[in-house]
């Protein structure tokens, strides 16, 4: 299989199609520090076009990493679905991005069990972020548990009311924070500081307790490792989402504990508590681009393929929720704002194009060379891409991981600038309690406020 390009006078040839993604991919600090970028740009373009005349099937019929000794590639192999992906069987890479821009968003989606993550990567290179927009706007994604996500028109956000010593007066604090600030349809979620059942159960318990009363169609979630989840669930406590980091290759989720089977048993488990009252999408899961690199687990596959392939771990699991934390890796794997932008956007097309309900955790860490700014600009360019769900943390800054993220000004921001909406039984349920007004704008409701305050202690307690 000659993977080979000349420009000008100078060929340049391509030992394998690991090579071949890697030095098609956008500079990114990460792919540098495992010798896998493309020297120049020059060499970049080169790889691109050799990648656009590839067969689509080519990515297809040669798996990056053995079928024999991988079981993320046994997923992708043995789920593929060869009805779905005939009406792009004879298409390039090229081509394939032609017929993604071209195509209506039915078709697309229709196409989305054919198509493989080393065919979404490969494509993602050979576009600009406009046509990574122009593409992941067409795909609607929809998702239900307490509420419906992913609803065209519509945003949601997650509420991250984390504390550093996991405090119950400062999560709940934040939580009503959360609420009069109208954000936390697509989940409450709290980063535990702990890992001990012991400390995690008061938190499922005040969550579940200010859902029940208040009726908050919502969905609550304590990030917490599956295996404390599953024995929470074996417990008798109140779970709604089960949480889990995955990975695009079986030596990364085991360097996170976890197997597909692990995986299917705690489905299984949160599948049986039947908490959903509009639909079952009861998993959340999260990723990012350099995780399987830094675990030495990326067996020389670029770090933007080993993020899609973990779509297809998270697409065998019919999620409410995934979510790539793009920047919050670090410098080491995406340098800047330019770096993190422009994977936000690739993780953002590629989940959709899989038909998956992407979010995006529009963050940096402090060491990176980005700054609010950019994040401006990628939450803007998500909100049109048709991102599902992105963050909401109390003043953007994270006290307990230590990182930036988005505020909940920020998707009022959201809401105001291009009139994007929240989940719809979200959004009744603020008017129901005099937060929003007919226009759907926030507005203050002293009665609501003083309510929620004198809730705080008792669901604290």
């Amino acid at each position: 299989m000659p993977l080979q390009a000349r420009i000008g006078v100078r060929s340049y040839r391509f030992r394998d199609l690991k090579e071949l993604l890697a030095k098609a991919s956008p500079m990114r600090s990460g792919d540098a520090l495992a010798g896998l970028a493309a020297i120049n740009a020059e060499e970049r373009m080169a790889a691109r076009l050799c990648l656009a005349e590839l067969p689509l099937r080519t990515l297809l019929d040669h798996p990056l990493i053995p079928y024999e000794s991988d079981e993320v590639t046994r997923l992708i192999a043995d789920g593929h679905d060869a009805t779905a992906f005939a009406p792009l069987s004879a298409l390039t890479v090229g081509g394939f991005r032609d017929w993604l821009l071209a195509g209506s968003g039915e078709t697309v989606s229709a196409a989305a069990p054919g198509i493989t993550p080393e065919m979404a990567a490969a494509v993602s290179k050979l576009m600009r972020n406009q046509d990574l927009i122009a593409v992941a706007c067409k795909l609607g994604v929809t998702t239900r548990f307490r509420n419906s996500i992913g609803l065209p028109g519509r945003i949601s956000v997650r509420l991250q009311p984390n504390h550093p010593t996991d405090d119950l007066r400062g999560i709940a604090a934040s939580v009503l924070d959360g609420l009069l600030y109208g954000v936390g349809d697509a989940c409450i979620g709290i980063n535990p500081a702990s890992d001990e059942l012991g400390r995690l159960g008061p938190l499922w318990r005040m969550l579940d307790e200010l859902i029940r009363r208040y009726e908050i169609p919502t969905q609550s979630c304590v990030l917490a490792h599956v295996t404390r989840q599953i024995e929470a669930i074996e417990a008798g406590l109140p779970l709604d989402l089960v949480f889990q980091s995955i990975g695009g290759t079986e030596a990364l989720n085991a360097s996170f504990g976890i197997s597909l089977s692990l995986l299917r048993e705690a489905h299984e488990a949160a599948q049986s508590l039947r908490r959903g009252t509009v639909g079952e999408n009861c998993m959340y899961f999260e990723t990012g681009q350099g995780a399987a690199l830094s675990a030495n687990a990326h067996h020389g596959v670029d770090q933007q393929t080993c993020e899609t392939r973990a779509y297809a771990v998270a697409r065998a699991f019919d999620p409410l929720l995934v979510n790539t934390v793009v920047g919050f890796i670090g410098p080491e794997y995406l340098y800047d704002g330019k770096q993190i932008i422009r994977a936000g956007l690739e993780d953002h097309f590629c989940g959709k194009l899989l038909g998956l309900p992407m979010g995006v955790d529009v963050c940096y860490t402090n060491h990176a060379e980005a700054d609010q700014d950019d994040m401006d600009s990628l939450l803007t360019l998500l909100a049109a891409a048709g991102c599902s769900f992105v963050m909401g943390v109390p003043g953007a800054d994270d006290v307990m991981l230590n990182y930036q993220s988005t505020s909940h000004h920020d998707a009022l921001y959201l809401r105001e600038t291009l009139g994007h909406r929240r989940a719809p039984e979200f959004e009744d349920w603020l008017l129901k309690m005099g937060l929003l007004d007919a226009q759907g704008r926030l507005v203050s409701n002293p009665l609501v406020s003083r309510s929620l305050l004198q809730a705080l202690p008792e669901l604290s307690s």
